[in-house]
């Protein structure tokens, strides 16, 4: 029979003292008041990117430490950090869009779209 002793210690895995658990759970119950916080603020469309940056960094801290992504190695933070990468892209895009689109016209009383009409000029050549 193998003698196991020795290796045991090395199949615990590393040992994150609770303080540092109370600390990040800290940060994220703030983080969310900010998120709360910055909801009830109209920024127009930066709105989104407001949120967006304070969700990434609580999504960055459960990684980082619920998740033990700081003791990972190299290959696996490829994985981790390529969704990202392609949500960024993905976003971008969007507001890249967002600008050149038409703008919706209005709805009139009855829920149908009001035509598009063109109105006359303020000095018509005929009398």
């Amino acid at each position: 029979m193998a003698n196991h002793s020795h290796d045991s210690a090395h199949h615990l895995g590393h040992v994150v003292p609770v303080s540092v658990f109370t600390k990040v759970l800290g940060a994220l119950l703030v983080l969310t008041v900010i998120t709360v916080a910055a909801a009830q603020v109209d920024l127009g469309k930066w709105n989104i990117v407001g949120a967006l940056v304070i969700a990434s960094f609580k999504a960055s801290l459960v990684i980082w430490f619920f998740m033990h992504g700081a003791y990972e190695n190299k290959i696996i933070w490829t994985y981790v950090i390529i969704p990202f990468i392609l949500l960024a892209i993905m976003i971008s895009g969007v507001f890249t869009d967002d600008p050149f689109r038409a703008k919706p016209r209005p709805v009139g009383a009855a829920g149908q779209m009001e035509p598009v009409t063109e109105k006359a000029p303020a000095h018509s050549a005929h009398h």
